[in-house]
């Protein structure tokens, strides 16, 4: 039975795919229900002489079928992305489709574009062999109808996905396309943003114009192309604000960030390690020369305030591999790494592994907002 995971990561966890959760979003049951609702009375337009509730039945197993068709398409994005060593936080199902949550930056436009065209290659795949099958079936009858729809929504699903815009898959391989062309990751993701503002434009247009013409679905076309536009734009406006936080400003180095960094006995007391900070980072060593970790200031004024000879140890934070940063590291592969790992602080290290200093967070933030 599958049980709800924590609202911050949201939705109904289904499954695991190797180890990465696969949830449903609660707006998937309205879209699962909207297709029944519009799909149900066309099947007996469409296949006459269907007995009752099978167009109900039908209807149902549509909605079925395309939640597979969109989970397919998203793990064609999570196999891709694994198999160059992207690692991928979750996948979501939800009401206008899925998500493939990728927890790190594409290093190269390759591989932004090979993630990217990955999704809509298996909706093709998919497209295809449904329509095979609708081909060599007898063209009557409600099972007919429903694998010959599943074919058109698959070939839909491609075609939609492969338009040139964030955050469609056509505008990350159109980001890919211009950051191969002009070295610049940003750029590529304003190009892509104009292209979803295009594309949002466009389904507004022609809901509009099937409005206007009388069309029988215009209603129907009318509210799914203004929340698909409504979507498109949200996600375009996202990858925008994304791109800016990970962008490092020009002229900036690391050195311009760090603050000092400071050496103590794990053993010292855990006030006069507050007191001898002051602003510097604070790498606490043992006896034995291992490093205990960083002094977390908010952890060590508490543990001041009730004991404060206490050894400063017990108020370190662990140093661990995500949390060390190399000197010469490019600017936006820390930033990549800062944004994407659960800690304030962050060691700095030389070529030689000595500290050189401590980067904190919201220096780093600050940095990117006024750089912006």
């Amino acid at each position: 039975m599958a049980a709800r995971i924590s609202d911050r990561v949201g939705g109904l966890l289904l499954f695991r795919v190797a180890g990465i959760p696969v949830l449903l979003a609660p707006s998937w049951w309205i879209g699962s229900a909207i297709v029944v609702a519009f799909y149900a009375p066309f099947v007996d337009d469409l296949a006459p002489g269907t007995a009752p509730g099978v167009g109900l039945l039908m209807a149902v197993l549509l909605a079925l079928f395309l939640g597979m068709s969109v989970l397919a398409h998203e793990l064609g994005h999570c196999v891709v992305a694994l198999r160059l060593g992207l690692p991928v936080r979750r996948l979501h199902l939800f009401l206008l489709g899925g998500s493939t949550e990728i927890m790190r930056t594409p290093g190269k436009p390759g591989h932004e574009g090979a993630v990217a065209g990955a999704g809509p290659a298996v909706s093709v795949v998919l497209a295809i062999m449904f329509g095979i099958g609708a081909m060599v079936m007898n063209q009557d009858g409600v099972v007919w109808v429903l694998v010959f729809q599943l074919a058109a929504a698959n070939a839909a699903v491609a075609v939609f996905n492969l338009l040139p815009g964030l955050p469609l898959d056509g505008g990350r391989i159109v980001r890919a396309g211009v950051w191969a062309m002009t070295g610049q990751r940003a750029t590529g993701t304003r190009v892509a943003v104009v292209g979803g503002i295009a594309v949002a434009i466009a389904l507004v247009a022609w809901a509009l114009y099937g409005v206007a013409e009388g069309a029988e679905d215009r209603w129907l076309r009318f509210g799914v192309c203004v929340l698909t536009a409504w979507g498109v734009v949200v996600g375009a406006r996202s990858e925008l604000a994304s791109e800016r936080r990970r962008t490092w400003p020009a002229g900036l180095t690391l050195a311009d960030l760090i603050r000092p960094v400071l050496q103590l006995p794990a053993e010292s007391p855990v006030a006069d390690a507050l007191s001898t900070s002051a602003g510097r980072g604070v790498v606490l060593v043992r006896a034995d020369g291992v490093a205990a970790g960083l002094l977390d200031t908010v952890a060590a004024e508490k543990l001041a305030a009730a004991s404060p000879f206490a050894p400063a140890e017990q108020a370190a934070e662990p140093i661990l591999p995500e949390t060390v940063l190399l000197a010469d590291e490019p600017g936006e592969e820390i930033v990549e790494r800062v944004q994407g790992t659960a800690a304030w602080q962050f060691l700095v290290v030389d070529l030689e592994g000595r500290p050189a200093g401590v980067l904190h967070r919201e220096d780093l933030r600050a940095a990117i907002e006024k750089g912006v």
